[in-house]
C-alpha cells in the first residue's frame, strides 16, 4: 500500500466522518469481524424517496475497518437505495488504495457488508442477498 493511501485511511481513522448515531434511523445494522475484533454499526435516514438523507457509523477496531467505514458514509450520502445496493467491493478497494492481505480484505469490507445487510433488511431482500453478503 503506497505510503499516500496509508496516510489517507490514518487521517479518516484520527478524524473520522459521520461518525456517531442518529435518533431515528431507518436502517440499522450490525456485525462484526471475528477475525481481528472489529466492530462496525451503520445507521441511515431516508426521505420520502428512499435517498440517503444522513448516514452515521459506529464502532471500534483497525485503521482500515474504521477509516472504510467512514469513507463508505461519505459515498452513501444522498445516494438512493438501489444505487448504495450496487456499491462494490473494488469500490472499497479503490478507496482505500492499493493490496490488502486477505485478514485486512475482511476488515476493510466490513461497513460494505454492515450496510448491505441493513438496505437489503429494509428493502426485504435479505435471503436473496446472502450470496452477495457472503462474499464479503
Amino acid at each position: 500500500m503506497s505510503s499516500v493511501y496509508s496516510e489517507i485511511i490514518l487521517d479518516y481513522y484520527r478524524h473520522p466522518r459521520n461518525k456517531g448515531t442518529l435518533a431515528h434511523p431507518h436502517i440499522k445494522a450490525k456485525d462484526t469481524n471475528p477475525l481481528c475484533g472489529d466492530i462496525i454499526e451503520m445507521q441511515l435516514e431516508l426521505d420520502g424517496n428512499n435517498m440517503v438523507k444522513e448516514v452515521k457509523f459506529n464502532g471500534q477496531g483497525c485503521a482500515i475497518s474504521q477509516a472504510s467505514a467512514s469513507m463508505l458514509t461519505e459515498m452513501v450520502k444522498g445516494k438512493k437505495l438501489d444505487d448504495v445496493r450496487a456499491i462494490s467491493k473494488e469500490d472499497i478497494l479503490s478507496l482505500i488504495g492499493g493490496q490488502l492481505s486477505a485478514v485486512r480484505l475482511k476488515c476493510a469490507l466490513l461497513s460494505l457488508k454492515v450496510l448491505k445487510t441493513g438496505v437489503y433488511g429494509y428493502l426485504g431482500s435479505a435471503e436473496t442477498a446472502k450470496d452477495e453478503l457472503s462474499s464479503l
